[in-house]
C-alpha cells in the first residue's frame, strides 16, 4: 500500500516537474519572441527618427541668406542616374532634398512660398520630382531621416506647391542649395528648381 502511494506520488510529482519544464520552455519562447519584436520594432523606429549618432553618408553645409536658414545633406551625382523613373531621387516619390536626414528649412519672418502664406519658423523642406515640375512641401515635423516616414507625417504638411523644373547640359556634381533675391535655387545633375519666395 505503501509502496503504491509512493509511486503514486512519485507519478505526480514527476509529471508535474515534466509540467513545469514545459511552462518554462514555453515561457522562455514567448520571451525569446517578445524580445525579437521589440528589436524590429526598435530598429523600424530608429530608421524614421533622426539619430544624434547616425553616421552620415555625405557633407552637409548651412546656407544662410534673404531671411532664411538651411541645412542639408550634399550627395554627389558620382555618375548615377539621378531624376527618372528608376534614378536615385525618382519621380513621384517624396525626396528628403538632399542626403541622410531630411532638408531643415528656417524663415525669421512670415514669407509666402510660391504665393502661398508660411508663417515665420522651421521646417522640413521635402520635395516630389517630376520630369517638368517638382511638388514643394514643408512639414513642421522636425529632425526625421530621410523621406521613409513621410506618409505618418503628412498630416503636418503647410504646404504643397508645384514649380517648374529647368533641365539643362551642364552637370552639377554635388547637390547645392542656394538663396538668391527670387527664392531659393536647386542645382543637381542636369536640373535646376527655382523656389519663389517673397518676405
Amino acid at each position: 500500500m505503501i509502496q503504491t502511494e509512493l509511486k503514486t506520488a512519485g507519478y505526480i510529482f514527476g509529471q508535474t516537474s515534466l509540467t513545469c519544464v514545459q511552462t518554462n520552455h514555453s515561457m522562455k519562447k514567448l520571451l525569446a519572441a517578445t524580445l525579437i519584436l521589440l528589436v524590429s520594432a526598435t530598429s523600424i523606429f530608429a530608421q524614421h527618427t533622426m539619430d544624434p549618432n547616425k553616421k552620415r553618408a555625405s557633407p552637409h553645409e548651412v546656407v544662410t541668406g534673404n531671411h532664411m536658414k538651411i541645412s542639408y545633406g550634399r550627395p554627389y551625382v558620382k555618375g548615377r542616374e539621378i531624376f527618372s523613373e528608376t534614378g536615385l531621387a525618382p519621380y513621384n516619390k517624396v525626396w528628403r532634398t538632399g542626403a541622410d536626414e531630411a532638408t531643415e528649412i528656417t524663415f525669421d519672418k512670415d514669407c509666402k512660398v510660391a504665393g502661398k502664406a508660411v508663417h515665420a519658423g522651421t521646417y522640413t523642406l521635402f520635395t516630389v520630382p517630376y520630369k517638368t515640375e517638382w511638388t514643394i512641401v514643408l512639414n513642421r515635423k522636425l529632425q526625421q531621416w530621410g523621406s521613409f516616414a513621410y506618409d505618418k507625417v503628412k498630416d503636418q504638411d503647410v504646404l504643397n506647391v508645384t514649380v517648374p523644373v529647368h533641365n539643362h547640359g551642364n552637370v552639377t556634381e554635388e547637390f547645392t542649395i542656394s538663396t538668391n533675391d527670387a527664392g531659393l535655387m536647386l542645382d543637381w545633375d542636369k536640373t535646376s528648381v527655382q523656389i519663389p519666395i517673397s518676405f
